[in-house]
């Protein structure tokens, strides 16, 4: 893997938050990657190796509450762009694309729709799309943990987690036995550790993102699994409608977390558009 660095940032409202990122070119292409839920916020191998082999850096770091990320009470996913725009100015960077996978993805899209012209594109991988206009739960393996967040954020704190192991399918297992084994080995540690995290994290999905999609004015690049029970895809076709600027890969034969074999292709999209 790439040399990398990790910082902690201290705010102006007196939180920190835990940064990481590759070294390298100073004038090669960034991607802030935005993890899903839950996970530490540490670079991930297969991420690294990918934005390595095209020239990319990436930039990753801990949601409030995750990896050395102090809490943020009630924050929403727009939250995450001001967040965002201080990690950059601490690694000196001007322009970024950003990259989220599940629930990373409404986060990369946030920063698409409020960072101006520091945004230059989103990728979202089995992303979520706002808990409004469709029948967001219709054919996921369980919306226990998002309905009672819905309710509000003492009934999902109160819930007992699955993981979101249940909707995962063979292809999921085969890509964690695989490529994708550093998610799992960050994942599970760090919902043990953070259960804070992903309560807020549900939270912030299943109410008022902040935002509107229609100010999403980057291209945005949809990849989702045609079997994937955690996100349906139903979920990639409703931010297709939404977005502006957007286009849709399904594959198929992937669910949820399988689909993030699909990143390098993803990558070769940006520097493409970049180009």
């Amino acid at each position: 893997m790439d040399a990398t660095t990790s910082v902690t940032l201290d705010l102006p409202d007196g939180r920190t938050l835990r940064a990481h990122a590759t070294t390298g070119d100073p004038d090669a292409g960034v991607v802030v990657w935005h993890h899903g839920t839950p996970q530490s916020g540490a670079l991930l191998a297969p991420v690294v190796e990918a934005a390595a082999r095209r020239g990319l850096r990436v930039v990753s770091y801990g949601r409030p509450s995750y990896g050395g990320s102090s809490a943020r009470p009630g924050r929403d996913v727009a939250s995450a762009a001001g967040d965002v725009a201080a990690v950059l100015d601490a690694f000196g960077i001007t322009r970024a694309a950003f990259v989220g996978a599940s629930g990373g993805g409404p986060h990369a899209l946030a920063c698409g729709a409020l960072l101006g012209e520091r945004a230059t594109a989103v990728v979202s991988l089995a992303g979520l799309a706002p808990f409004d206009g469709f029948d967001w739960a219709a054919g996921m393996a369980s919306d226990a943990a998002l309905r009672a967040a819905a309710r509000g954020r003492d009934e999902r704190a109160a819930l007992a987690d699955d993981d979101g192991v249940a909707g995962f399918v063979e292809a999921d297992w085969a890509a964690l036995r695989g490529a994708w084994g550093a998610l799992g080995e960050d994942a599970g540690p760090a919902g043990q550790a953070w259960p804070d995290g992903a309560i807020d994290d549900d939270v912030a999905y299943a109410s008022p993102w902040g935002f509107a999609l229609a100010d999403v004015r980057v291209p945005v690049l949809l990849v989702h699994g045609g079997l994937d029970r955690v996100v349906p895809p139903a979920h990639g076709r409703r931010l297709l409608d939404l977005l502006p600027d957007a286009q849709l890969w399904q594959r198929p034969h992937d669910g949820h977390v399988s689909v993030l074999q699909a990143l390098p292709v993803a990558l070769d999209w940006l520097v493409d558009l970049a180009a």
